[in-house]
């Protein structure tokens, strides 16, 4: 029998547009501790719709928005004594989604038939995390921010939403090439290139790529940064099931960890949780006035430019991508979801793939 010819590690000319893949067995962000506080809280994982709240513990809990008596959201009702009190007939459920109280009724309330789809929770650095699939028990626990307890850095959080996939969302984020065109002026800027090396490593639950040898971007944010320029130490990361990762290294002084993560309220609508380490020579009293506008300004270019992506993967169906080495992450980040969702991750204990290829920025 003839081998079947090995996969591509690219894809070629003309694939198919990516179909977001759904990493059901994995934590994500569903809000910050400071949005859920001590009243219900609505929202979306994979387009279901999800009640979080605290019960008498101060634990969050979350179920389907939906009361198994009558189908009416929970969301409409409240807290009562550490459970959520359906709106319509007074229902009341705790975090685990048993039963515990039904006004007037004299027999045990809780019984399979009226319990709630409940979702585990985690809460940890100010943040709540679901586990996405309440059907499998939980596995590892979720991602740790690794600078955003560490007293020699400031730590900026910022909850955004693009109107994209997490794969399309993830790839922009950590893409180099478009920088010079959508954000000309404001990141980097499309005159005197210089050329650097590039190398990809991909393991069995991240992809990771260092830029070598890439000196201080030209456009405003960088000139903020690091006013005397310098040689970046720079690397983009994205970890299974929705973090992406940015590393600048300006000399030993300047260092910025910029950790995004993405939680797909819907195939093409995805929550974005930043968490923004600075250390730099100056504070950041005195550069976030100007840093701060311009960080925000990239991110409305790559929101208009992700909805207008996602308006014509829609209106084209799966229309073909074209792609080259310089498009060095999006198309392992979408191995790797593709591999999860099937989960058949590859064996950490095998060498990682590497590659290693010049672009000019």
């Amino acid at each position: 029998m003839t081998p079947a010819p090995p996969r591509p590690e690219l894809p070629e000319a003309g694939e198919a547009a990516p179909i977001q893949p759904r990493v059901r067995r994995a934590w994500y962000i569903a809000c910050t501790s400071a949005e859920l506080g001590q009243d219900v809280l609505k929202t979306e994982i994979f387009a279901q719709p999800i009640v979080l709240f605290r019960g008498g513990d101060g634990a969050p809990g979350a179920l389907l928005d939906r009361c198994p008596h009558r189908s009416v959201p929970l969301s409409l009702g409240r807290v009562v004594d550490g459970q959520l009190a359906c709106g319509y007939h007074g229902w009341r459920f705790e975090g685990d989604g048993r039963c515990a109280h039904v006004p007037a009724f004299l027999g045990t309330p809780d019984a399979p038939g009226r319990r709630c789809l409940a979702f585990p929770t985690r809460e940890q650095q100010g943040f709540v995390w679901i586990w996405a699939d309440p059907g499998s028990p939980p596995v590892g626990e979720p991602f740790f921010f690794r600078l955003m307890d560490d007293s020699r850095y400031q730590v900026i959080t910022r909850v955004l939403h693009a109107e994209g996939s997490v794969h399309a969302v993830a790839e922009n984020a950590l893409d180099v090439p478009h920088t010079a065109f959508l954000h000309g002026g404001l990141f980097r800027v499309d005159a005197a290139r210089n050329q650097i090396r590039c190398v990809v490593t991909r393991r069995h639950d991240r992809v990771e790529c260092a830029y070598i040898g890439e000196p201080r971007p030209e456009g405003l944010v960088g000139r903020i940064l690091s006013p005397s320029g310098g040689v970046v130490t720079h690397s983009d990361r994205f970890l299974l099931p929705g973090i992406a990762e940015v590393e600048y290294q300006i000399g030993d002084e300047n260092h910025i960890l910029v950790d995004a993560a993405l939680t797909p309220e819907r195939d093409h609508r995805t929550r974005l949780t930043a968490v923004v380490a600075v250390r730099t020579r100056m504070p950041l009293w005195l550069i976030r006035p100007f840093a701060e506008p311009a960080a925000l300004r990239i991110f409305g270019q790559d929101q208009r430019v992700l909805a207008a992506q996602t308006d014509n993967l829609r209106r084209f169906g799966e229309a073909g991508f074209a792609s080259t080495e310089l498009d060095a992450l999006g198309p392992h980040i979408l191995r790797l979801m593709r591999q999860a969702e099937r989960g058949e991750l590859e064996d950490p204990d095998a060498a990682p793939y590497q590659r290693e290829f010049s672009m000019r920025v």
